[in-house]
């Protein structure tokens, strides 16, 4: 996804069609809904969810992507179009199927099941000329991946690069074509366990530290703990040799001692800015260390969690472009991320 003036983003990746229900049921073979069960048909996935969202908040997207000309892909184009996300350097295959993913909401025990259609045939990088890319990134103030078509996202991604527009990559699990992605990356966002699985790090703030010093180009990584909130670690754009290390496990302790935990409204709590920060065994970065808090909504409220973490992104992307200091930037996004859970169906509970 990419940003613009006035701040406009570029994605490349799928954009599927959905189909949500809500069941009681259990996971295995699940029977067809009762008529009170409501089925939502929708666009879906990473970057159209997270586009959705910014385009909602004022922001311009563009997205560079792939549908056959079916049901599914016409449907996903209007949704796009409708909210403002500019699909005209999309790929339409006249023949193939649009990805596709049936989601099943458990409304008991708040889970759900995706059971996934891949898209066919998948986008390659010769479907996107030079001329037609040179002219989405034109004025972009940012692209963003979510890691899928990654061949077609790596030409993109080094063009960026060669323009020096910043990148944010979605790192949700290892995907093939991530590493090279990531090596490029200005910004990460990542799953729960991404950050330690990916680096064998022993614990996820010491992961955050080893992920600043194997990729040297990253400015910050956000770890989302879902209802738990997220962490933060920015680096420094002045180093600091003369100050003294601190222990992130420590420093993370700290600010969590000062989190009110009467307050049900997301709070941002960020340590100096130019601390040396440390994990054992593994190095030293100096920057900060962040952790925000979430939204509290009462479990009855919850209906569906599906793509929360694609309205968190979004709102990281207004947050970047349109407000001032991270520490402002990260409330905000809390505050977005809490919309999809009370609606089924992300398109509809996105931010307006």
């Amino acid at each position: 996804m990419m940003l613009t003036s006035p701040h406009c983003l570029l994605s490349v990746r799928p954009k599927r069609c959905r189909a949500e229900m809500s069941s009681s049921s259990s996971k295995s073979t699940p029977p067809p809904p009762p008529p009170e069960n409501p089925i939502v048909v929708g666009g879906g996935g990473n970057v159209g969810n997270a586009l959705t969202g910014a385009a909602r908040l004022g922001l311009k997207p563009r997205i560079i992507s792939k549908v056959a000309d079916d049901t599914q892909g016409r449907n996903a184009l209007a949704e796009l179009e409708r909210d403002g996300v500019d699909t005209s350097f999309m790929v339409v295959s006249e023949e193939g199927n649009s990805p596709f993913t049936y989601i099943i909401v458990d409304s008991q025990t708040k889970t759900r099941t995706c059971i996934h259609t891949p898209g066919y045939p998948p986008m390659v990088p010769d479907e996107l000329s030079k001329p037609k890319l040179l002219s989405a990134l034109d004025g972009a103030n940012l692209v963003y991946f979510d890691v899928r078509w990654h061949e077609t996202a790596l030409v993109v991604a080094k063009e960026a690069a060669r323009r020096k527009i910043p990148i944010l990559v979605d790192s949700e699990r290892k995907r093939e074509g991530l590493d090279d992605l990531l090596s490029l990356a200005t910004y990460v966002v990542c799953s729960e366990k991404f950050p330690q699985q990916w680096t064998e790090a022993p614990s996820t703030p010491s992961a955050l530290v080893s992920m600043l010093l194997k990729l040297p180009n990253l400015k910050f990584v956000i770890v989302t703990l879902g209802e738990k909130g997220c962490i933060m670690l920015e680096r420094s754009i002045k180093e600091n040799s003369n100050e003294e290390e601190i222990d992130v496990e420590s420093l993370l302790d700290s600010l969590k001692q000062q989190v009110d935990q009467s307050s049900t409204s997301p709070k941002c709590i960020s340590s100096n800015s130019t601390l040396r920060i440390k994990a054992n065994g593994i190095g030293a970065v100096c920057g900060r260390l962040l952790i925000g808090t979430a939204d509290t909504i009462p479990p009855a409220d919850v209906i569906d969690t599906t793509g929360a973490g694609d309205a968190f992104i979004g709102a990281v992307l207004y947050g970047s472009g349109e407000l001032q200091g991270f520490g402002c930037s990260q409330r905000f996004t809390m505050a977005n991320t809490s919309m999809p859970f009370t609606i089924l169906g992300l398109v509809d509970s996105s931010p307006r």
